[in-house]
């Protein structure tokens, strides 16, 4: 089963880990989001929504097209940069000119 979206006006096709598109430069983009995994009928679905939502298109419902949700973010800035914790008070270079009493 193949799956339909639509981005940027055109609109392209998924089915058995690959996309089809009359837009060449689309094709392209969608391609290398391509999850060649997705062989299933649900897979496919998956795969063409995130794709629809990574551009911001909209995918074929039995209902007619329907815009297609944003996906989460992969990489979040905390996954590189550690958490960090408030400074103590007389921590510091200027901590060891202070007075101790």
């Amino acid at each position: 089963m193949s799956v339909r979206i639509r981005i940027y006006g055109q609109e392209a096709v998924f089915s058995q880990g690959h996309w089809a598109c009359p837009d060449e430069s689309l094709q392209a983009m969608l391609e290398a989001l391509a999850d060649p995994r997705a062989l299933s009928p649900e897979q496919e679905q998956a795969h063409a929504l995130y794709a629809a939502g990574r551009y911001g298109g909209l995918i074929a419902t039995d209902y007619g097209w329907e815009a297609a949700p944003h996906p989460e973010a992969e990489i979040k800035l905390e996954d590189f940069q550690p958490r960090r914790e408030p400074k103590k008070p007389g921590v510091g270079l200027l901590g060891l000119l202070r007075r101790k009493g």
